[in-house]
């Protein structure tokens, strides 16, 4: 956000100060976290439940990703330069070739090795190496018109604060979605080794299929923040309106199909027929959470760009605090012989975020209307 701003308002300078602090802090904060998790893996493996027969090669799956952390914050990083220059194609390609590195390196290592979950594990990592390879890659090739120093590298505080003040409320929030994940885990995992399995299928799945809804809110702070340091606020309430459209349109096409389609895809990952049908049902369930999740993304990257990422973290809370969490234990606890309840928690939350963020845009307008008029009484 603060690297779009700056584009914006046209100061390459305070860009390439927003870049270089970026990459400093949140590379730093990368190589602390994988560390940590390192050493916490087997308690971490241990506080999921996980059944006895799968936590060997549960440690070794979230060894290697863990390991992949930093790789994952360098694309990351890297992605939000090319947004921040009104870019946001390049991300796209990138993932495009994440995504098509990750199913080949997941036949290669799991098909023709056999490596089972670590082979998974490291095909997720080699393939966000090989998109932050061409991102840099591209970034070297390509004229952007920011001159990156080693001054730029060093923390400055105004640029720290900003780059914080909208950072701590998001990183909160993406840690409740990961206690959230690893809450309904250890459901499922409390159910039985096929509920488990099930469950861990129908996440990876739902990795791909949220790659659209995902990229909503970075992709709209981006350029929403470049229109708000141009002063242009009219582009960045429609390119949030897009966005919203973007996301309803895909998530309803993909619900809708997925209705259809749900039991072949889970039959790609497995034969256990047990699974499939319990994979099937959660993934008709939670698959609506593709067109809600996609819509308060959107929003939470129209608020970021306005330097209000609390209300982003506030709606997130909301949603796992009071639906998603409770909801997948009620389901759990009362349908022991389906998943499809279990798997309505998520789009429950989302529908409870979508409803916290209209609500929230409202009282945006309203304040901002209200200054307008009181600067006019004042002159």
């Amino acid at each position: 956000m603060s690297i779009g701003k700056a584009v914006g308002a046209n100061h390459p300078e305070r860009a390439s100060a927003a870049i270089g602090n970026t990459v400093t802090l949140f590379m730093g904060v990368s190589a602390v976290c994988m560390t940590v998790l390192l050493v916490l893996v087997k308690p971490i493996v241990s506080l999921m439940s996980t059944p006895d027969e799968a936590a060997a090669s549960t440690v070794t799956y979230l060894t290697i990703c863990f390991v992949g952390i930093p790789f994952i914050t360098a694309y990351n990083i890297i992605s939000s330069i090319f947004r921040g220059l009104g870019d946001s194609k390049s991300p796209m390609y990138f993932i495009a070739v994440s995504c098509g590195a990750n199913i080949a390196l997941d036949y290669l290592f799991i098909g023709v090795f056999g490596m089972g979950t670590a082979g998974a594990a490291l095909g997720t990592t080699l393939s966000q190496t090989i998109s932050v390879i061409l991102a840099l890659s591209m970034i070297l090739w390509r004229k952007t018109g920011m001159k990156l120093k080693k001054n730029h590298f060093k923390p400055q505080t105004e640029t720290m604060g900003q780059i914080l003040k909208i950072g701590i409320p998001v990183a909160l929030q993406d840690g409740f979605i990961q206690i959230a994940f690893i809450v309904i885990t250890v459901i499922a995992n409390r159910r039985g080794l096929n509920d488990a399995a099930a469950v861990g299928i129908v996440e990876k799945i739902i990795g791909v299929v949220f790659l659209v809804p995902s990229t909503m809110l970075s992709t709209v702070s981006a350029l929403s923040a470049q229109n708000i340091g141009a002063g242009k606020h009219d582009r960045a309430a429609q390119t949030l309106r897009y966005a919203v459209y973007i996301a309803v349109g895909y998530g309803l096409a993909v619900s809708l199909v997925t209705q259809v389609i749900a039991a072949p895809v889970v039959g790609m990952f497995t034969e256990e027929a047990a699974v499939i049908l319990l994979g099937k049902q959660y993934l008709t369930g939670y698959i609506w959470d593709c067109m809600f999740a996609g819509v308060h993304f959107a929003f939470s990257g129209y608020f970021c760009a306005y330097g209000m990422s609390g209300i982003s973290f506030l709606h997130n809370f909301l949603s796992i605090v009071c639906v998603r969490i409770p909801g997948a234990y009620l389901a759990s606890k009362y349908f022991a012989d389906t998943l499809f309840p279990m798997g309505l928690a998520a789009p429950g939350g989302s529908l409870l975020s979508v409803l916290v963020c209209i609500l929230a845009l409202i009282w945006m307008k309203r304040r901002t209307s209200s200054g307008m008029t009181s600067n006019v009484s004042g002159n």
